[in-house]
């Protein structure tokens, strides 16, 4: 299909080339070709052709720059038409539509290609939809998949083509905030953003959380020592009743007329208190271990490894 426009295009440009060779013969004979007037005409007939070169190449968004500095340097409908068509094979239907309407508008009833625009503008309106762009604050630049789209306040909806689409916003001492949306075709997408005040929030969110920081690392630290003074002491004072009770445990075995219940209820105590003794000191050195690192990555100055081992921790490093 797109092919097909490509090759209905190539020869109703050839058609504008000769009517821009007409305007600039035109303005010749109204103008010296050494006044300002008709070194315009004749500058943007220049990139009118190269224009119209570039788009038989299908090299669109470069023909879409020579159109559009054409227009610019010497304004002219039938331009429009091309950057019209330009747009639409580089399937940005939303700009494709706002330029076409404008070269309805901007053209006589008579001029040629206009019953096929309208027809082109029949076909676009079923391949755009709208964004409703807000912002708390004013003056925010809002682009459009790198496009620009105007400042907020936006007096209306943007008018995009349908698809996945990135709406950037940029506001003056602010990162950018950039936003994901799919578009369907005649949906009008709502989109609000938040800036926060720098003025408000700089200053005082910084010095609040170094301080909460600093404050949360204390308390961590502090009951990480606390914790690991627990494990340690309970890992202790129960290795002392494991030892007595293994004591207890070997003089029973060499007494006389001790029951085998009561031998197995002894070595089930030692077993135990063996367990637990273990667990603990494991929890301790673990808990040590963790709290020892935050302690070292709070201060300014250290270059300090820690490794836990199963009954120890091994750490290296540069204290000052």
């Amino acid at each position: 299909m797109i092919r097909c426009r490509s090759r209905s295009l190539r020869s109703q440009l050839s058609m504008i080339v000769l009517t821009g060779l007409v305007l600039e013969g035109s303005a010749a004979v109204v103008a010296h070709a050494d006044s300002p007037a008709g070194s315009s005409v004749k500058e943007a007939g220049k990139h009118f052709q190269r224009g119209v070169t570039l788009y038989t190449e299908a090299d669109y968004r470069a023909a879409l720059v020579e159109f559009r500095r054409a227009y610019e340097i010497a304004p002219n409908a039938a331009v429009l038409y091309n950057i019209g068509e330009t747009y639409y094979q580089l399937q940005n239907y939303a700009a494709a539509l706002a330029t076409l309407n404008r070269y309805l508008a901007e053209s006589d009833a008579t001029a040629p290609h206009r019953r096929e625009v309208e027809q082109t503008i029949e076909t676009l309106q079923a391949r755009v939809g709208k964004v409703a762009i807000s912002t708390n604050v004013p003056d925010c630049e809002i682009t459009i998949d790198d496009e620009p789209a105007g400042k907020t306040p936006l007096a209306e909806p943007v008018l995009v083509s349908i698809g996945h689409l990135k709406v950037t916003v940029t506001r003056q001492g602010r990162p950018p905030e950039t936003r994901f949306v799919d578009v369907a075709a005649g949906d009008t997408v709502p989109l609000s953003l938040s800036f926060g005040e720098p003025s408000d929030t700089a200053p005082v969110s910084s010095s609040s959380r170094t301080t909460g920081a600093r404050s949360d690392g204390s308390g961590l630290i502090t009951a990480g020592w606390i914790s690991t003074g627990v494990l340690g002491a309970g890992a202790a004072t129960t290795g002392v009743l494991a030892i007595l009770a293994s004591r207890d445990l070997k003089n029973a075995r060499n007494m006389l007329g001790v029951s085998h219940a009561d031998l197995a209820s002894k070595s089930s105590r030692v077993a135990t208190l063996s367990a637990v003794a273990d667990l603990l000191g494991v929890a301790a050195v673990v808990t040590g271990g963790v709290t020892l690192t935050l302690w070292w990555r709070r201060s300014n100055s250290h270059e300090v490894r820690v490794a836990l081992a199963p009954n120890s921790i091994q750490f290296a490093g540069t204290f000052k």
